[in-house]
């Protein structure tokens, strides 16, 4: 016997009055169990929010551009129904998860069709001139008609509300209006990719189709969207970054010996478990690094648990998904994890909790290749860590060169709240535990 059930919004974190981007099926169709039905958006991460069972899509109760939260009802569902043979599932691609570096999460991607034959890019006309971004007036920006939620986005990226045109009904500012006077922002002070406040000339407009055959590609929605993060990072952090390598021979060859009864476990056991482990070891050694700074910039804030991020490469971009209390898990605990949140990142099962509150960032490019870079600080968090491929070198032993397995690493830290000394004896404590990895346990 068949029966009506309501689906309601589930437990998306912390979040309230997320938009919903896309609506994923119309009344009639079939869905089976964790089919998507909508997908949100938040200013961290983009989910699909999925069917409860499999069953027959009877009436939707939302459209996109709605606000939801916890507990919003989205359509109603008949359950235990003969589904029409016809009416096959409608599928949504994959949704990957800063961002990172850090770090905001796109939307499910578009379904892949035939790609349409290239076409040459017009040059672009230049953008009307704005007049430039001002302080933001507190006392202004409360008079302006908007949302909790919209105020606290706008203060998260320095925009002052005052000088926002409004879309919304009778007035109300709304988070596209905001996200559209940063764009224009940005397209007048470096044609789209330049520096607010700086008042650099804009870049030159080029029409490339006139050198050669073109195509336009868009850039994922990730990108789009973890790319306002990172240029705001960077313009807002004072960046440092500090280099060093790290003797891993012992380490790699103790990992090693322990791969292959990892692996009947349908465990990976891989260098980057024991990398947040030194670095938790780290952090508990200069506290600093643990923090971030207060709104005011008059306070540090020490955080007393240690939540590791952790760059996962998806096809839409780097992602980074927060570890939590890797001071209290093992090696083979924290080895599980990264398998099974690398796994989700890639399917598009990643929730909006596993995106927030992380410490200390670590971007590992040592599976790709390169020495030393310098990662961008995922803010709020105060530090970075960038790890390269490691190389078999000749080391100076005091009596003959040997052969030594090298680690690059690139600590990139916020110098408001540290100095190059501290930079330098965080980067060589470091060094010293990966090299011994017996400190890991002390």
């Amino acid at each position: 016997m068949s029966q009506t059930i309501e689906v309601k919004v589930p437990d998306i974190g912390d979040y309230h009055d997320v938009p919903i981007t896309e609506v994923l099926v119309k009344p009639g169709d079939s869905v089976a169990a964790e089919d998507p039905l909508i997908t949100v958006e938040s200013d961290k991460a983009t989910l699909d929010i999925p069917a409860p069972g499999a069953g027959v899509v009877r009436e939707i109760k939302v459209k996109v551009g709605d606000k939801v939260s916890q507990g919003t009802l989205v359509l109603t569902l008949e359950v235990g129904a003969a589904q029409p043979a016809a009416a096959a599932p409608q599928q949504a691609a994959p949704v990957a998860a800063p961002v990172p570096v850090a770090v905001a999460l796109p939307a499910a991607p578009p379904a892949v069709t035939k790609p349409a034959p290239p076409q040459p890019a017009a040059p672009r006309a230049a953008p009307p001139p704005t007049a430039a971004l001002e302080p933001v007036d507190a006392a202004k920006a409360g008079l302006a008609h908007a949302g909790p939620s919209v105020r606290r986005f706008a203060r998260e990226i320095g925009v002052d509300l005052s000088a926002v045109t409004a879309s919304g009904p009778k007035g109300r500012i709304l988070r596209e209006d905001v996200q559209t006077f940063v764009k224009t922002e940005l397209t007048r002070f470096a044609g789209g990719v330049g520096c607010i406040g700086f008042n650099l000339p804009p870049l030159p407009q080029v029409d490339y189709a006139k050198f050669g055959p073109v195509q336009m590609q868009p850039l994922s929605r990730i990108k789009k969207l973890s790319g306002a993060n990172l240029l705001r990072n960077w313009l807002n952090i004072p960046h440092v970054t500090q280099h060093d390598e790290a003797d891993i021979t012992e380490l790699e060859a103790f990992r090693k010996s322990q791969a292959d009864e990892a692996s009947k476990e349908g465990l990976r056991f891989t260098l980057l478990a024991f990398l947040i482990k030194a670095v938790v070891v780290t952090l508990k050694q200069y506290p600093n690094f643990n923090a971030s700074l207060a709104f005011d910039g008059e306070s540090l804030i020490l955080k007393q648990y240690f939540n590791i991020g952790v760059a996962v490469d998806t096809p839409l971009g780097l992602v980074v998904p927060v570890l939590r209390d890797a001071d209290k898990k093992g090696l083979r605990e924290l080895a599980k994890e990264l398998g099974d949140v690398s796994s989700r990142m890639r399917d598009g099962k990643i929730a909006a909790a596993d995106l927030q509150g992380g410490c200390f960032s670590i971007s590992s490019l040592g599976g790709i290749g390169g020495t030393m870079f310098t990662p961008i600080i995922n803010a709020p968090e105060v530090a970075i860590l960038g790890v390269g491929k490691s190389v078999t070198k000749p080391v100076w032993d005091g009596k003959q060169f040997a052969p030594r397995l090298l680690l690059p690493l690139s600590l990139s830290y916020d110098h408001r709240v540290i100095d190059g000394a501290q930079g330098a004896r965080f980067i060589a404590f470091l060094s010293t535990v990966l090299s011994d990895i017996r400190r890991l346990v002390l």
